[in-house]
């Protein structure tokens, strides 16, 4: 079956439909995370004329700077017939960045590719109970007059501003806490629920030492599994990972389109999730 159907903006009403489009295709019905989504970015879909959506693709714009890329989904009675690629276009033109950026798996990486993305590294997700974790003590719980800091050192360490998402954490996390130095905060950590795991993400630190210890902090009082998504820059929370009994899951490859990102991925040790950069 061939849909014109034009591409529209959702909005969460449309929540439904997308939790369904996802368990279609195997995803988790990840109803915390796809608020944020809905909150934070754009959210594009094509109606199925047989009811609920065909397809959909999440763009977060941070400014006229770059669009983070996600949640592709193309339901499986509609796949291969240019749904993705007609709804992926028509976020990126709407967002209208210099750039774009995304975490593809190996199944829709070549999708990305033919329309210009290029392999910049790649990501590897980590998840389990995690052992042996003491809390490191370098952190306190995040206060509202810590807001104006946390965006700034959020900006220098993505490379565009994020002002939507970083106020947005305090109430999508379960735990926020800030690191302080002699000049002022130097790094911050969330950790956040997503059904029977919490994610540690992000995690902005000026150095490995803060930013090992900021995971420590967090993972010390998060409640059963952990979830860890690592760059490959990152070798120490690889290790952190590994020498805390979790398990690697699945690996993806990060993913630009235009320009690169300006930015200090050194100070970056997890992203808020995949989705979102």
């Amino acid at each position: 079956m061939r849909i014109t159907a034009p591409v529209r903006r959702l909005d969460v009403g449309d929540l439904t439909a997308c939790l369904d489009l996802g368990a279609d295709r195997g995803w988790p019905r990840e109803e915390h995370k796809w608020r944020l989504l809905f909150a934070v970015g754009q959210v594009n879909g094509i109606d199925d004329p047989e009811g609920g959506l065909a397809a959909v693709v999440v763009g977060a714009p941070y400014g006229t700077a770059v669009t983070a890329i996600s949640m592709m989904l193309v339901a499986r009675k509609h796949e291969r017939t240019g749904l993705g690629k007609r709804v992926l276009a028509h976020t990126l033109a709407q967002t209208g960045t210099e750039s774009a950026l995304l975490t593809a798996t190996p199944m829709g990486k070549p999708l990305y590719e033919s329309v210009g993305f290029r392999t910049i590294g790649r990501c590897s997700t980590y998840s389990g109970t995690p052992t042996g974790v003491r809390a490191a003590g370098i952190s306190r719980p995040y206060t509202d007059t810590d807001a104006a800091a946390v965006s700034i050192v959020d900006t220098e360490v993505f490379g565009a501003a994020r002002k939507e998402l970083t106020a947005a954490l305090p109430g999508f996390a379960s735990a926020l806490r800030v690191v302080d130095a002699p000049g002022g905060i130097t790094g911050f950590g969330a950790a956040w629920p997503n059904i029977d795991q919490t994610v540690l993400g992000p995690v902005t630190a000026e150095d490995a030492e803060d930013g090992l210890g900021l995971l420590s902090d967090l993972a010390a009082t998060a409640p059963g599994e952990v979830r860890l998504d690592i760059d490959h820059r990152q070798p120490r929370v690889l290790a952190w990972a590994e020498a805390h009994g979790l398990q690697h899951r699945f690996t993806t490859a990060i993913m630009v389109l235009g320009p690169d990102i300006p930015g200090d991925p050194a100070r970056s040790f997890t992203p808020v999730m995949l989705a979102l950069g």
